[in-house]
């Protein structure tokens, strides 16, 4: 894959306590790594007793503008009242903090649970929150932030893969033309639609970027958040047989009608999303091979009967496009 220098050499736990000590934060010094891998992200105690959490942005990846476009839309959300965990401004008011040549920022700790997926009343809930959001989104636009599209998703990371020699010789034929005849298919799909309203979402809202608590949900990680049409932070939530999905989609709409309109005519996008989801999600394992926590945690990434199997889901996924969308 690629071999350049890994982008988090030298965040070592000294780096990280010096970090929170110069922006502001006093620590006990104790540390813990939390689940992450696009980004760093630490639990650090406080001198006073309490805990934050610090996110340090992988480099390259963001401008500055970008990110302080997802405080500003972070922050925007929080003053609405709907419950997303806002960075803290440091010492000069603003949220994104530089230290030995990182970015990073600070959140207030938030616990919580995974949401019970396809629990009616849970689903309800969570399109509440999702129109709140979404109502919000509304009301403003991004000027730094992605665009969700075929090419950004899809076309680009297909160019990265089958291009550059990352996928193994003796499958790339076949996987590669799987991909390409999805995508012609996922850019039918977009065109046949035409374009929908767009607003500026979560952009990766599945159950993994949501804390469950008694009063409901709160979400902590806008990393990706971008501009799209809504359809982008429902489907993720939908799982199981198309039946299923179905009951999931029709208790999922009458919480977000609540809040926000919802074409229904986005619909027609929900296994076009999932697909670029699938490539995109190759070139992402691959893009982030220098960083010794993939191979860790990926251990079965990049092998022959790895392309073998997306070549087949892809396919697989290919023939789901000619399906009717979801009725609700």
């Amino acid at each position: 894959m690629n071999s350049e220098v890994p982008p988090y050499q030298g965040l070592d736990p000294d780096t990280v306590l010096a970090a929170l000590e110069a922006a502001g934060w006093p620590t006990s010094g104790s540390l813990l790594a939390l689940n992450s891998y696009e980004n760093r992200v630490y639990q650090v105690g406080l001198a006073d007793g309490g805990f934050v959490v610090a996110k340090f942005y992988r480099p390259g990846r963001w401008t500055d503008a970008a990110i302080l476009e997802e405080h500003a839309f972070a922050l925007e959300l929080a003053a609405a009242e709907i419950p997303v965990v806002a960075p803290l401004p440091g010492p000069d008011g603003t949220t994104l903090l530089h230290h030995g040549g990182f970015r990073f920022a600070v959140y207030p700790r938030r616990g919580g649970r995974a949401p019970e997926p396809g629990d009616p009343d849970t689903l309800r809930r969570l399109g509440r929150f999702l129109g709140r959001l979404h109502a919000v989104g509304a009301a403003g636009r991004f000027a730094h932030r992605p665009r969700l599209s075929v090419e950004r998703l899809g076309r680009e990371p297909w160019r990265f893969l089958c291009g550059g020699g990352v996928v193994p010789a003796e499958v790339r034929h076949n996987f590669c033309g799987a991909a390409e005849a999805l995508l012609d298919g996922i850019a039918a799909r977009f065109e046949q639609v035409g374009p929908l309203p767009a607003l500026r979402l979560h952009g990766d809202f599945h159950p993994g970027n949501v804390l469950w608590t008694d009063l409901g949900p709160h979400v902590v990680d806008l990393d990706d958040c971008m501009t799209g049409p809504a359809v982008q932070d429902l489907w993720m939530l939908l799982s199981g047989p198309r039946g299923d999905m179905e009951a999931q989609l029709r208790v999922l709409l009458e919480g977000y009608t609540e809040f926000a309109d919802f074409d229904p005519l986005a619909l027609h996008l929900v296994e076009a999303l999932r697909g670029l989801r699938m490539i995109h999600y190759c070139a992402w394992l691959a893009r982030r091979w220098d960083d010794p926590a993939f191979p860790r945690h990926f251990p079965w990434f990049g092998t022959p009967r790895y392309w073998e199997e997306q070549m087949i889901g892809l396919r697989e996924q290919h023939e789901r496009l000619a399906e009717p969308p979801l009725r609700p």
